[in-house]
């Protein structure tokens, strides 16, 4: 196996050529260091490249390997984190000239759970600045360069993409992993808000941030999130409840499931091939045993958009305020504005956002009672050309608000070879829904497989 072949292994295949002896962690690991050694150049997916404390780590990986030690449940797998999670000793810009030389002296939780399951660090990935729209990075989409990776996760995106890692890390505000895993075909996840602890990553929304990731698979992303998930008592907003075997939901026969599909505003303005795509997934599923019916958006869907952008930049004002009146010339024309806006804005402002906000949650989770989960298209169109934008998150928005679990998944690729996705939705800690949907209609299909050709 060439050191290309190796790259393009998902989680599971990897982990049983290791437990097999045919591949070792050092392999692995100089495998997608030699391909971002390779790539980055025209990719510019990497901020921060750790190759010395990489091979290290996989070299005690190794030597464990070979003492017929303990093997977590990521033994050996390297992986990318946005640059918005701590990481001790190595520094956390935020895509930002404010925390250019930031260092910080722990790593974020989700590091540490990763690192006790196997998982080796490759470095850190680009992202707009503090994870806010616009000031985007110079990543460009490996699919086609020419195209935006989306954002605010955009390195972490097109890094898996390319294969320069197995999984990657991500950060979900309004649509920051589900629209760059449906531009980068790729399989994100964005669970439940407080499943994943946001201890040690930069915020940019505390009541709005979600940890993310993204994987090859839905079965990868169940193993992922089985380790991640899990109280946190330094994470105010972290949930204290049960984290089941997530990978179990993989089996689970989807059969006299019931699905909902909310046709007005996901629907409106939608690209023909991705309408093209979202009906012929639709029918994928009716073959499955699936029941497809349309249902209502809630009533105060629209309003509740609005205040998810107005809590957005409070929010973000009241993060940075300190640092931005220090040195506001350090600060990037887009997270500028967002932050001026968000100090002008009143406390009873505010509020009645978060009172929307709060109608919406019931609505949205009275809605999802009434179904097993909801579908509609991830994003209005693929990749938009160019990378001075990264494309609409108005999709994945009003989810993220409501703080219930999402999943992308790819679901075809359209006239010009670019990716598209499809995006289910459960309720509020039912991921393992997400789950056996996601990998039957992956078992059904091969969009997921697709890698770029042109690298």
């Amino acid at each position: 196996m060439d050191r290309h072949e190796i790259c393009e292994l998902d989680i599971s295949q990897a982990m049983a050529l290791m437990k097999q002896h045919q591949l070792s962690p050092v392999e692995l690991t100089q495998a997608c260091l030699d391909r971002i050694g390779r790539l980055d150049g025209k990719i510019q997916a990497w901020i921060t490249v750790l190759p010395e404390a990489a091979l290290a780590a996989a070299r005690e990986m190794e030597t464990m390997l070979m003492r017929g030690g303990p093997i977590g449940p990521l033994f050996g797998i390297p992986f990318a984190a946005k640059d918005l999670f701590y990481t001790a000793g190595i520094r956390t810009t935020g895509g930002s000239q404010a925390d250019a030389d930031f260092v910080p002296h722990f790593d974020a939780t989700v590091l540490i759970q990763l690192k006790k399951a196997g998982a080796i660090l490759l470095g850190k990935t680009t992202t707009t600045e503090y994870a806010f729209l616009g000031g985007p990075p110079k990543t460009r989409n490996p699919w086609n360069l020419n195209h935006t990776p989306g954002g605010s996760s955009a390195g972490s995106a097109a890094a898996l993409a390319a294969s320069m890692a197995l999984f990657s890390l991500g950060t979900q505000t309004a649509g920051s992993v589900l629209r760059p895993a449906a531009y980068n075909g790729l399989t994100g996840l964005k669970a439940t808000y407080g499943r994943i602890s946001r201890h040690g990553v930069i915020a940019l929304s505390w009541s709005l941030d979600h940890t993310g990731l993204f994987a090859k698979s839905a079965a990868d992303a169940a193993l992922l999130l089985t380790v991640m998930a899990g109280y946190d008592s330094a994470d105010p907003g972290s949930a204290d409840v049960p984290v089941p075997d997530f990978q179990r939901a993989l089996q689970r026969d989807v059969r006299g499931m019931t699905v909902g599909v909310p046709r007005s505003f996901f629907t409106d303005g939608l690209d023909d091939d991705l309408r093209q795509h979202f009906e012929t997934a639709l029918h994928v599923f009716r073959d499955l045993g699936v029941h497809v019916r349309e249902v209502e958006l809630p009533a105060s869907f629209h309003d509740a958009n609005a205040a998810h952008w107005l809590i957005m930049r409070a929010e973000a004002a009241a993060y940075h305020q300190d640092a931005y009146e220090k040195n506001p010339h350090l600060f990037g024309k887009s997270i500028s504005e967002a932050i001026e806006i968000g100090l002008r804005l009143s406390s009873v402002d505010y509020l009645r956002a978060q009172r929307i906000r709060s109608i919406f949650q019931k609505e949205m989770n009275e809605q999802l009672q009434q179904v097993d989960a909801w579908i509609t298209p991830s994003t209005p169109t693929s990749a938009p050309f160019g990378i001075s934008k990264t494309g609409l998150p108005i999709f994945n928005t009003p989810f993220t608000n409501a703080g219930v679990p999402a999943i992308s998944i790819p679901m075809g690729m359209d006239r010009g070879g670019l990716p598209t996705g499809l995006q289910i939705i459960a309720k509020a800690f039912q991921e393992e829904t997400l789950f056996a949907l996601g990998h039957a209609f992956q078992t059904s299909t091969d969009w997921h497989k697709r890698r770029p050709a042109n690298l």
